[in-house]
């Protein structure tokens, strides 16, 4: 059936990036598997196809009659985990994530329905007052604390354990691991260690129980179906960890837009799901803070592990070194 449909394939920058899409006896299975999950459903492939190629990702764009497009994934082992991640969420806390129309975790594929219109379109059409991440950050915190005692399920779908108290021995793995360092840079590191082991016992003191954590959560991983909704996907990063360690990317964005003056707001928005009796709003913010640096953490472990090779196409080590040298800076609130 998808011999009958012209494709056109976006590669960015990857040009020789390999995927499993260069493979025709992958490119039959995977089209006859979305035929076969769409015609469950009662939906047939009709029109063009659009194909995304990158090195953590195939995505297929596939028109189908009558309705909305739907969207064809397949990750690679490191993010294997993300089609029965999303299928848990949407059974957990259905309407803040798309709910799959199937999932073969085996081969790490995964169909989606069309989650409507990307947060970063609606940026790029028209002016949108911060309040707008204000609602996005509130509703992402109260799921994030929604599906808190899930968190041994999470890690036993294969999310990436990242705990708290675990992230000097993460902090170290890091290090020892990274070929791209500079001497003078990986010299402040290692002088910082003592201090980054103080930060992670005072976090897990504050009594905030590690959760998903989306760890890419941009404009351009979220939808906005309609007016003071918002939709969260692109769960590949994800692991589970401290849920402020989620903060630092979305905050970052949203500062460069509107400038320093909006951090206190979109701080508050966040934090309000996560009061709770006996916990101030200082001890919130000192908490924030805290997880800001150690965020970067997360950041460079996702890139040691969706491109384990250092010498590959992404250049792995480079990333993971800009990624692990955020820890050294303060945070802007």
């Amino acid at each position: 059936m998808h011999r009958a449909c012209s494709i056109v394939v976006d590669r960015s920058s990857y040009q020789y990036a390999p995927t499993p899409w260069e493979r025709e006896s992958w490119r039959d299975a995977a089209f006859a598997w979305v035929a076969d999950r769409l015609a469950e459903h009662g939906l047939q492939m009709g029109g063009d196809l659009a194909v995304r190629l990158r090195p953590w990702s195939v995505l297929v764009r596939v028109p189908v009659e009558g309705r909305d497009a739907v969207w064809f994934k397949a990750n690679p082992p490191a993010s294997a985990f993300e089609g029965p991640l999303t299928a848990a969420l949407a059974r957990w806390v259905p309407g803040h994530v798309l709910e799959p129309l199937a999932v073969d975790a085996e081969r790490a594929w995964v169909l989606l329905p069309d989650g409507g219109e990307l947060f970063r379109s609606v940026l790029s059409r028209a002016p949108v007052e911060p309040r707008a991440w204000e609602e996005l950050l509130r509703q992402y915190g109260s799921m994030q604390r929604a599906v808190s005692p899930h968190a041994r399920e999470i890690e036993r779908l294969g999310v990436p354990s990242a705990r708290t108290l675990d992230l000097p021995a993460t902090f170290d793995r890091l290090l020892s691991q990274n070929t791209a360092l500079r001497a003078e840079a990986r010299a402040r590191l290692e002088r910082l260690r003592p201090r980054l082991a103080d930060w992670c016992a005072e976090l897990a003191s504050a009594g905030i129980e590690d959760t998903l954590d989306h760890a890419d959560l941009h404009d351009g991983q979220l939808f906005q179906p309609a007016p003071g909704r918002f939709t969260f996907f692109d769960w590949g990063d994800a692991a589970v960890s401290h849920p402020f360690c989620s903060l630092r990317i979305p905050v970052e964005k949203a500062r460069a837009r509107y400038g320093p003056q909006v951090l206190p707001r979109l701080l508050d928005a966040y934090l309000e799901p996560w009061t709770a009796p006996g916990r101030t709003a200082a001890d919130l913010r000192r908490a924030a803070h805290l997880a800001w640096r150690l965020s970067a953490l997360g950041r460079a472990a996702s890139w040691g592990r969706t491109f384990p090779d250092p010498s590959g196409p992404a250049s792995s080590d480079e990333h993971s070194s800009e990624s692990l040298l955020g820890i050294l800076n303060e945070p802007p609130f």
